[in-house]
């Protein structure tokens, strides 16, 4: 974490505008530390709400009952070792924006049809954001100087040789701001893989950042299908609310939404995961672009019927829907030991999950280690 920043530094940094892109996980908590040290923090996302993976789904059944789905990381956990991400937790603790989530979990076999190991008494706790995985991030979003603009893709970063040197396009081409520093916590900025979805050149010019290009121009990523069940009755053959799954090629791990503290126990809701071949092998037909509903109906037929294959599943959903994941999972991390990468001579730092480790935890410690890099430059000039 960021270390304490005198008040003559705090002044001097109260004059400054970053910009983060991107209000996952790790952009949310870069923000927030920025913000809490007197910096004035813009936080851009394209999507309509903030969380990225963290998010929560709202969905309506046919017969107008609302449904939610954690149906992106379903909880998280944080090593006692790292002690700043703790800090972090007990503070949303506190606030009541996280709970623990105690529930047995386990993993189940196809092969022999058998539940395999239960988790031991040891295993570090489980955390989820209450009501909703994406609470953390709303609230981070929404603290005192911090500014979150959603629906607001940026395009085009340009650097620009003057006093305030980064400046920001939307989709558009439309001018969204000057900005002193940017934080970019959105692997697509630098990927490939947003020309696959947009058509488009990635926003950020590996050109301008020669040191950290050869780090950034592959990021391989694993996709993912999420499954999206809600049932009248609960499962009651599935003693685990929390479960991988063994020799499977389509479906990777389940969980019991409704269990968790704090959400609606009018219906039992299971998210399913699918493994990443089996996404790979969807993606290889259809591309990166928007799905057909056909194409997703067939993808929920074939995810719940490797369900109902386990003999687990003993009545028919009635809520069945299915939401892909392209990047879900980095396969390869590229700053274990810096936490994120970092450009001073264009206050420039790029952070998430693919910089420490793929999980929430390792997103948390990024954010905070360009919240550093950024604070720590800026007291120095």
């Amino acid at each position: 974490m960021a270390a304490t920043i005198s008040p003559a530094i705090r002044k001097q940094l109260s004059s400054m505008k970053v910009a983060v892109i991107g209000s996952g996980i790790s952009g949310a908590v870069c923000a927030s530390t920025l913000a809490k040290n007197g910096v004035s923090v813009t936080i851009f996302e394209s999507g309509r709400g903030p969380g990225g993976r963290m998010s929560q789904r709202r969905e309506i059944s046919e017969d107008g009952k609302e449904l939610m789905f954690d149906h992106g990381a379903p909880f998280f956990s944080v090593s006692n070792n790292n002690s700043d991400a703790m800090a972090l937790v007990h503070d949303w603790e506190s606030k009541g924006i996280v709970s623990e989530w105690k529930q047995v979990f386990g993993s189940f076999d196809f092969a022999s049809n058998k539940f395999l190991s239960i988790q031991q008494e040891g295993d570090a706790k489980k955390y989820v954001g209450v009501p909703g995985m994406n609470s953390i991030c709303k609230a981070l979003c929404n603290e005192s100087g911090v500014k979150s603009m959603f629906g607001s893709g940026i395009a085009k970063l340009e650097w620009l040789e003057e006093e305030i040197p980064w400046l920001l396009s939307d989709s558009k081409g439309e001018n969204v701001g000057r900005f002193d520093g940017v934080v970019a916590s959105d692997k697509s900025i630098v990927s490939p893989r947003f020309t696959q979805v947009t058509g488009r050149p990635p926003p950020l010019d590996l050109n301008l950042v020669t040191e950290l290009a050869s780090k950034l121009q592959h990021i391989p990523v694993l996709p993912c299908f999420a499954l999206m069940l809600a049932f009248k009755e609960p499962l009651s053959s599935i003693p685990l609310k929390g479960l991988s799954f063994k020799n499977s090629e389509i479906l990777s791990w389940a969980h019991c939404d409704s269990t968790k503290p704090g959400r609606s126990t009018d219906s039992e809701r299971w998210i399913l995961h699918s493994t990443p071949d089996y996404a790979n092998s969807v993606i290889a037909k259809t591309g990166l672009q928007k799905l057909s509903n056909e194409t997703l109906n067939k993808i929920s037929e074939e995810m719940f019927k490797e369900f109902q294959c386990s003999g687990l599943v003993s009545s028919l959903p009635f809520f069945k829907k299915a939401h892909r994941w392209g990047s879900a999972f980095p396969a390869t991390s590229i700053a274990v030991e810096e936490r994120c990468l970092w450009d001073r001579s264009r206050n420039l730092a790029i952070c998430g999950d693919f910089c420490v480790s793929p999980n929430v935890e390792g997103a948390i410690l990024s954010g905070l280690a360009a919240a550093s890099k950024l604070l720590q430059t800026s007291s120095c000039l």
